[in-house]
């Protein structure tokens, strides 16, 4: 099973944390390097999310057309050129072209590794493949918190150095993800009795993508702006927040435990009570704030794959692209929203709004009679 899950993991660190969340971690550097408002940070990082739900919209007929280990290849190359033009990037278009060719990589490698451990792993290890391959969000934070202070003031050198990694993990995938005979067929996501299906998983998936983009976009510079903390103890936070990410891989098992609806409800309630106690000036409450989100946002995402690999058995990645699509579009919107939120109003109280908004999700019903 590892030799499939490590350099899953890997992939998904690159095309995730570096390629997307690390946006928010050196934004603070960014948008003094560049000039760039809060409104503006906001767009560009939604530009990634936008990228991410496009390339979700596409993968079905990537993963149909190339294969699953292709389209894996597609991801890391979309992710290191993104990569190297945000290190490049001196001017607001062109970060956020770049910011957006990075994001697509999350879109094609999410679906293609659920249908890879589908085609390579027992269906005993399925589960716990999917979740695990998604811990590789978290092992990436943690990597980049110590270049973060390396390169403290030379953020461009953090990219370029990013672009790098990707590079050595595409090779690390190609040589190591098995070329299969492609028995994938190309579905329509849109189609009315897969919509159906799945309705449930969709709305969930959105009000976790709405609710958590306020804390990777903005939670570093709200440290930053209104509790003056350093860049040692911001990054530290990112780092303990990835770190306590790891945590979310053990979801599959969990699942398997205690079931899914008691898991995403309680898992929910953690991520919400996170977004919340960011708001406080207490430095132990901050910390904890940052543990509480690292585990329930891996986690919830973990659940958010099986929930979709579930109802999909056949065509997991179908699943998998319907609920990370709208993972992305909540994710695009709440992002430029939370930005002009800030501008209008002020990071605590918009950081306390997205909180409360994700307790609708607890009203979501998981039909087990579908899984």
């Amino acid at each position: 099973m590892w030799v499939i899950v490590l350099p899953g993991i890997a992939m998904i660190g690159v095309t995730y944390a570096f390629a997307r969340f690390n946006f928010g971690l050196f934004l603070p550097n960014i948008s003094s390097s560049l000039g760039i408002t809060a409104t503006e940070a906001g767009i560009a990082s939604s530009a990634a999310y936008i990228a991410f739900t496009l390339a979700l919209l596409t993968s079905s007929y990537m993963i149909s057309k190339f294969n699953e280990k292709r389209v894996i290849q597609f991801a890391g190359i979309s992710a290191t050129i993104g990569l190297l033009g945000i290190g490049f990037s001196y001017e607001f278009n062109l970060l956020v072209c770049s910011t957006f060719i990075a994001g697509l990589g999350s879109g094609w490698a999410s679906p293609a590794f659920s249908q890879v451990a589908k085609n390579s792993l027992s269906e005993k290890d399925s589960d716990r493949g999917n979740t695990w391959i998604n811990t590789g969000t978290s092992f990436g934070l943690i990597l980049s918190g110590p270049v973060a202070l390396l390169f403290t003031e030379q953020w461009r050198l953090s990219f370029i150095l990013f672009a790098f990694i990707t590079v050595l993990v595409l090779i690390w995938n190609t040589i190591s993800i098995p070329l299969k005979e492609n028995s994938f067929s190309e579905q329509n996501l849109f189609k009315k009795s897969i919509l159906k299906k799945a309705k449930f998983l969709l709305i969930a998936s959105l009000i976790i993508g709405f609710c958590s983009s306020i804390f990777w976009t903005f939670s570093r510079t709200y440290l930053q702006v209104s509790y003056n903390m350093n860049s040692h103890e911001s990054v530290s936070f990112w780092v303990l927040m990835g770190a306590s990410g790891i945590v979310g891989g053990i979801a599959g098992g969990a699942i398997h435990k205690v079931g899914l609806s008691f898991s995403y409800r309680t898992v929910l309630i953690a991520m919400s009570i996170a977004t919340a106690i960011i708001t406080t000036s207490n430095i132990l409450a901050i910390y904890l704030s940052a543990i509480l989100f690292g585990i329930s946002y891996t986690f919830l995402t973990g659940t958010l794959i099986v929930w979709g690999t579930r109802i999909f058995k056949f065509m997991p990645s179908i699943g998998v692209s319907l609920a990370f699509l709208s993972l992305g579009i909540g994710q695009s919107v709440g992002s430029a929203i939370a930005g002009e939120m800030i501008t209008m109003t002020s990071y605590a109280f918009s950081f306390i709004l997205y909180s409360a908004i994700s307790f609708i999700g607890l009203l979501v019903p998981i039909k087990l009679k579908d899984i």
